[in-house]
């Protein structure tokens, strides 16, 4: 069949595409409630990484950044500078990890609420830390505060390596 613009139509016919489903049998499983004992499992059966673990190896690794900036360049303005990145890092996760903390408040547009309001804090404290840099620290080195800022922020991606895999029964 063709167009007034010499196009042609074609029409295209749709076969059944078989299924080893046998005839009136439902495609989906049943749904079915986990009893206690059941969701307690599974809860112990997934790995939660608690964020003040993460806050924790954030400040850990900003004080080896300090002991390394130390060493390395024997400076105070370059220790300062180590020591104020980390804090820029380190104490806003804290807030956001605070503000998160587990409420009796459990409506998913609550918690998204919350985690955007909170992630909005930790931006705004951070960018305030940073614009109040110079004014705080002596001597101030912005390489070593802002590679001690990145080196502490991977700590989040390596959190990711942390929680490890679930493995599924597979039946």
């Amino acid at each position: 069949m063709s167009n007034t613009n010499g196009l042609t139509r074609r029409t295209v016919a749709v076969a059944p595409v078989a299924t080893d489903v046998e005839e009136g049998e439902g495609v989906e499983e049943e749904f079915k409630p986990l009893t206690a004992e059941q969701a307690a499992a599974l809860r112990s059966s997934l790995a939660v990484l608690s964020p003040w673990k993460v806050v924790a190896a954030q400040a850990v690794v900003g004080l080896v950044m300090v002991a390394l900036v130390g060493l390395l360049y024997q400076r105070p303005g370059a220790m300062g500078s180590a020591l104020y990145g980390a804090i820029t890092v380190v104490l806003p996760s804290a807030l956001l990890a605070r503000g998160m903390s587990p409420s009796r408040v459990m409506v998913p547009g609550a918690l998204a609420f919350g985690f955007m309001l909170w992630e909005l804090v930790k931006l705004g404290v951070s960018v305030a830390m940073l614009a109040a840099a110079s004014l705080v620290v002596p001597d101030l080195s912005w390489p070593v505060l802002l590679v001690t800022m990145v080196v502490c922020m991977k700590m989040n991606w390596l959190a990711l390596l942390w929680r490890g895999r679930v493995s599924t029964p597979r039946s």
